[in-house]
This record gives C-alpha cells, sequence and structure tokens, in this order.
C-alpha cells in the first residue's frame, strides 16, 4: 500500500493540482483510497458517466479515444480529472498495461475537501483560467 507521502508525491505531478500546497494535497489524499488493477482492467470507457479520477502510483495506463490509441500514462499522470468538476461523459477509455495501483478520488469526497477548504477551490480555478488561456493562444495566437 502507497504511504501517504507517496501519494502526495504523486498528487504534485497532477496538472490539475499544480498549484496546490502540500497541505492541500494532505486534504486531498485523505479523501481518497489505493487500489489495486490487474492488467486489462478497464479503468475508464469513452463515453461513460464519471464520478471519480484516478491518479497512477505505480503501472501504466493505455488510452483510447475513438478506439485509437493516443497515449500510455505513467505514474504521476491523472485518468478522469474532468469528473472531480462535472458529471459530463467519459472523453477517452483507460485500460491497465500490466498491474496498477492508482489513488482513487470521487467525485463526492472531492466536493466536500472543496466545501471544507475552500481555498483549494480558488487554486484550482486559477489552475483552470490558466488552461483556456494557453489553449486561447494556440488556436487564436
Amino acid at each position: 500500500m502507497a504511504s501517504k507521502s507517496v501519494q502526495i508525491e504523486n498528487l504534485q505531478k497532477v496538472n490539475l493540482l499544480a498549484g496546490l500546497t502540500k497541505r492541500d494535497l494532505q486534504h486531498i489524499a485523505k479523501a481518497g483510497d489505493v487500489i489495486k488493477m490487474t492488467d486489462g482492467t478497464t479503468i475508464v470507457d469513452q463515453g461513460q458517466m464519471g464520478r471519480e479520477a484516478f491518479v497512477i502510483l505505480s503501472g501504466s495506463i493505455g488510452v483510447r479515444r475513438n478506439g485509437r490509441k493516443i497515449a500510455t500514462l505513467g505514474e504521476g499522470s491523472v485518468v478522469g480529472e474532468l469528473s472531480l468538476l462535472d458529471h459530463g461523459p467519459r472523453t477517452a477509455t483507460a485500460i491497465c498495461e500490466g498491474d496498477c495501483t492508482l489513488f482513487v478520488l470521487d467525485q463526492r469526497h472531492f466536493r466536500k475537501v472543496l466545501e471544507d477548504q475552500p481555498g483549494i477551490a480558488l487554486k484550482l480555478l486559477n489552475t483552470l483560467a490558466g488552461y483556456i488561456r494557453n489553449l486561447d493562444r494556440q488556436y487564436f495566437g
């Protein structure tokens, strides 16, 4: 089982959480669970509604969109982060490539952290605004 310090180290690598302090990440680490998945297990399925995100603590996950492989994600990568913010459909399918250890955080627990620690929500909004600005620059110059 991954220690809380290992979970926090991996949470620090997640782009969505980049603006958070170690203390903020401790709140998030307490709200989630560590699970083990075996080779070939589908973590999320494109088009299905999602309610949780997964941070890879060990192993790798293949990501497919419309049946075509688009990425292989490893330690510190996240799958399903949009589902922490909304309850929309999954944008890709993610399948374990070998055995994986994952930190899973569901929307209900994540929202409780945000209610208890509203400063975290403000930091996330800042990060999301940065993403939007970068996309705007990429597409419109």
